[in-house]
Formats: structure tokens, sequence, C-alpha cells
């Protein structure tokens, strides 16, 4: 599978590798962690826990759906779904019943999981290399973590970055920023599920991304 295939399916596309490639300006990532501060590596554990379980489900054999749970762990673990669903709805998304939201959250997860799953296929050999500053958001008191994802005859590889936002529980991934662009996963997302709502509602998205989940655990 090509890099061009795993950037563009990258959403939220959404990890960390234990062992990332050195290039300019950056490191290894035992160093990494290392040179950062007690707060930066504190914003950027989220991101190191979803490339950790991509990089894990690289290099095992097991079955789709065997995989499917050590990334949806580690998508748990990572983001604030809720919040990534409630942007990439919009307005409309605080005005569903507390049924609605539950069983479009749980689509939207399963979406998110099988999507990276079909992404990162073993022997993909994706290499995820993270910049150890963290960047302040112009929005609230966000932080960016800055990120590429390449391979062995291509880095650092294509940019992606995270939105995380500080939590009770800690700081979560709240949105994906894709390419030098740093095009938002969210927005692009809000773009696609727009007409769906539109023509058919809560239901009719939930059959959309429960279609697209089955074609990914089918490829």
């Amino acid at each position: 599978m090509s890099m061009k295939r795993i950037s563009l399916r990258t959403g939220l596309m959404l990890g960390l590798g234990m062992a990332l490639l050195p290039t300019a300006g950056l490191s290894m990532l035992a160093p990494v962690a290392m040179a950062q501060t007690a707060s930066d590596s504190a914003v950027s554990a989220p991101v190191n826990s979803l490339y950790a379980a991509l990089d894990k489900i690289q290099t095992m054999h097991g079955s789709f759906d065997e995989r499917a749970k050590i990334v949806g762990a580690a998508v748990d673990q990572s983001f604030d779904l809720d919040t990534v669903l409630g942007a990439s709805v919009g307005v409309r998304y605080q005005s569903l019943g507390a049924d609605d939201k539950q069983k479009l959250l749980a689509a939207f997860r399963d979406f998110t999981i099988a999507r990276y799953v079909s992404s990162f296929k073993p022997g993909a050999g994706a290499r995820f290399t993270v910049k150890p500053s963290v960047e302040n958001s112009p929005v609230g008191g966000n932080k960016i973590v800055n990120t590429f994802i390449g391979s062995t005859d291509s880095m650092p590889g294509t940019p992606v970055s995270y939105i995380m936002h500080q939590e009770a529980a800690g700081w979560r991934i709240t949105d994906v920023l894709l390419a030098e662009a740093r095009i938002s996963q969210a927005a692009a997302q809000r773009s696609d599920f727009r007409s769906t709502l539109a023509s058919s509602g809560v239901s009719g998205l939930i059959t959309v991304l429960e279609r697209k989940t089955k074609t990914f655990s089918n490829e």
C-alpha cells in the first residue's frame, strides 16, 4: 500500500510507533520523551498511545477484529470522540436526543477504528515521527502536537497534526489536521455528513457509517 493512500486515510485518521526514525530536528521516541518538558510530554501522550497501537498492528498477523481491539483501546484513550463527532456534525449535534447521540457515537467509533485498521495493514511499513515541542493553538487553551507519517524511503513524510484539549481525565485529541495545508478532518467530515443528514437524518448517517465500516473490514 502506498504512503499516498495512508495519508489520505489518516484520519482520523488518525499514532505513535515505539521506534521512530530520526530526521532533521527530530529524534527517536525515547530521546524525544526525555527532551520534552513534563507538560509537553503529557500533551503528546495520547498521540504516542495512538501511534504505538498503529505501529503494533502493522507488525502482527491477527484478524481484523484482533487488530481492531488494539486500535479501539487506543482510540478510546486518545480521542474525545464526542467532541470530534460534534464538530463533524455541526450545530445540529447539540439538539440530538440522548438515544440518537449514543447510537451515532457508537457507529462513529466503529468507523474510526475500522478506517485506521484498514489504512495500517500488516506490512504497511508506516513510520511515525513526533516533534518534541508542543505548539500553542490559537483557540482557547488548546495545544497542537505536530507529527509526520512516512516510510523508510520517504521521511519524514506527510505532516499530520493533532489538536489537543485538556479535560479532567487529561489531554485528548479533538481534531486532526492533514498535510501542509492543515486541513481539518472534522471540517472535511462535516462536509461529507451534511448531505446525508439533510436527506436521511441521523438514522441515514448511522447506516452510511456502518456500511463504510463493513467495507473497511472486508479490505
